[in-house]
């Protein structure tokens, strides 16, 4: 396959399939014996960009339907890169190009099959999948566009993806920007079938705790619904623009978006206001965790005064919170890990993610095959965990049974 040559590369594309791609994936699960483990992925995508047509049918507004349908789409990056992107890896991965010219069959959902496809092959039972580009809306500079976008999207996905299939779960985009139009995404997407709480995307630059977003995580909490938060990146981050290179950008701005974030809702004193609503830090590794609490411990040693509404010290509550595994980091340092791990009581407060279909996607042997881990550990890190929070009915997927048949047969 030649990547330079367009025609080469289509050809080669036209017969892309996801299972073919997932073989080692799916051969190395067979090893692990995962059909006795359920395994819940709190974090994986689709590219909503494919229905978009679908998404922009639901748009309410009529002007803003209308434009997009005109602008086959609307520019969502939060990358800064335009037309440049950096995260397909010039063609060393093929999950990107290759989606779009896999074959499938007319029913169910094409999102629903290739979900499918993935989910079997990495031996996952229930997934929570969450869109691609419009992790950036957040930074979309017409307010209007994201509400209008986000309801389109909850209500594209609720219909088309999650009614028709229960292995696929969703945390709803939350457009918290407009607290108004975040209570209605509640209170309309709530109790819809396979909604297990609502997300906030991380890369923002307006404060998540004044007083007008009260009424949003009282409605939540009321509901016994988590809210995440889902990073991600933005190279024209004044800071992250002095990054001379792609991974440096990627590598520091996922943990700083939730690094300030966590500040905020802790310093501001929000878990003392909402005991009860758990929250769930997504795709930004674990270690900026240790750090954070004992920075901020040691901050509040020395001026607790400015933060009346801590009763406690700042790492007693974040320690209370949720943690995505991916991506872990896991090289050359076993031993940080480890530490990392007993920090955030990993046992009870660590949830695996996949972030799949992304270039550094982590497989659940990523937790399977941490030597400190006994089995009872791992067994809540990959699935016990996210079925006790998000109340999950505990059945294993089809294809896994299949394969638990298999191996009792032999």
């Amino acid at each position: 396959m030649n990547i330079n040559n367009p025609a080469s590369f289509d050809e080669a594309m036209s017969h892309f399939d996801t299972r073919v791609m997932l073989e080692n994936a799916e051969e190395q699960a067979r090893a692990r014996h995962y059909e006795d483990f359920l395994i819940v992925d709190v974090d994986s995508h689709h590219y909503e960009a494919e229905a978009m047509n679908e998404i922009i049918d639901r748009i309410e507004d009529p002007v803003l339907r209308e434009n997009s349908r005109f602008a086959k789409g609307l520019n969502l990056s939060s990358g800064g890169q335009g037309p440049f992107g950096n995260q397909e890896m010039t063609g060393r991965i093929t999950r990107y190009p290759g989606r779009k010219h896999e074959k499938v069959p007319p029913t169910p959902h094409r999102d629903i099959t290739l979900t499918h496809r993935w989910m079997d092959a990495l031996g996952i039972d229930i997934a929570c999948l969450f869109p691609t580009p419009m992790l950036g809306l957040a930074l979309h500079p017409q307010l209007h566009v994201e509400v209008q976008l986000a309801h389109a999207y909850n209500k594209w996905l609720c219909e088309t993806i999650l009614a028709e299939d229960s292995r696929i779960k969703s945390m709803l985009y939350l457009p918290l920007t407009d607290p108004e139009a975040a209570l209605r995404c509640i209170e309309e997407f709530g109790e819809r079938p396979g909604v297990i709480g609502f997300m906030v995307t991380s890369t923002r630059y307006r404060s998540i705790c004044e007083n007008v977003h009260m009424k949003v995580y009282a409605a939540l909490e009321e509901r016994g619904l988590p809210l995440s938060f889902h990073s991600g990146y933005s190279w024209q981050d004044p800071l992250l623009s002095a990054s001379t290179k792609f991974i440096t950008a990627h590598a520091l701005g996922f943990p700083i978006y939730n690094m300030m974030l966590m500040g905020n809702w802790v310093m501001d004193g929000i878990p003392e206001r909402f005991p009860k609503l758990k929250t769930i830090w997504i795709e930004s590794g674990l270690a900026w965790v240790p750090f954070l609490m004992q920075r901020f411990d040691n901050e509040y040693m020395m001026r607790s005064s400015e933060v009346p509404a801590l009763k406690r010290l700042p790492s007693d509550y974040m320690r209370e919170m949720f943690y995505a595994s991916q991506p872990m980091e896991m090289v050359n340092n076993a031993e940080a890990l480890e530490l990392t791990f007993k920090m955030i009581n990993a046992e009870s407060q660590l949830l695996y993610s996949s972030d799949y279909p992304h270039w550094d996607m982590d497989l659940p042997s990523t937790i399977f095959d941490l030597p400190f881990l006994d089995m009872q550990a791992k067994r809540a890190i990959l699935g016990e965990n996210a079925r006790k929070l998000f109340n999950l009915d505990p059945q294993l997927s089809a294809a896994k049974l299949a394969k638990k048949v298999s191996y009792t047969q032999r």
